[in-house]
């Protein structure tokens, strides 16, 4: 038996902004936007890594309003988990990343005891996504 990773969700406050983080600055592929109920759930992915699905969802999607309330209440602190990417040339990525519209550096780019490389922003809805490049 085999279990693998398929699906990662990020919760964004607004659907375009997150596309020109995700898809314009990052470089992942849209392979399926739908919407429903007022809302959109967007699914991109990495040519590298062609299993695994990376899907932008808003608070509200699919959930109560109160539920959809308290997710988009701990969105807009900045409290949810952290998402890491890996990119073969940090510093042409990072770039990209720093002058997307609606982010914020964290932490610049800087050489990390455990072999990489790595910085750290927050993606237009607040999420804190580190990016890193292996060291050698």
């Amino acid at each position: 038996m085999t279990t693998r990773l398929s699906h990662v969700q990020i919760l964004v406050d607004d659907p375009d902004a997150a596309l020109a983080f995700y898809r314009d600055a990052l470089g992942l592929s849209v392979r399926f936007e739908v919407a429903n109920g007022g809302f959109r759930w967007i699914t991109l992915g990495t040519d590298a890594q062609p299993e695994i699905a990376i899907v932008l969802m808003e608070p509200h999607a699919g959930r109560s309003q109160a539920d959809g309330d308290t997710v988009a209440a701990l969105l807009a602190k900045g409290e949810l988990r952290p998402v890491q990417f890996s990119s073969d040339n940090l510093e042409s990525t990072w770039a990209k990343v720093v002058a997307t519209p609606g982010v914020s550096v964290v932490e610049e780019p800087a050489d990390q005891p455990w072999g990489v490389r790595d910085g750290a922003v927050r993606d237009p809805a607040g999420n804190l996504v580190r990016i890193q490049q292996a060291q050698g």
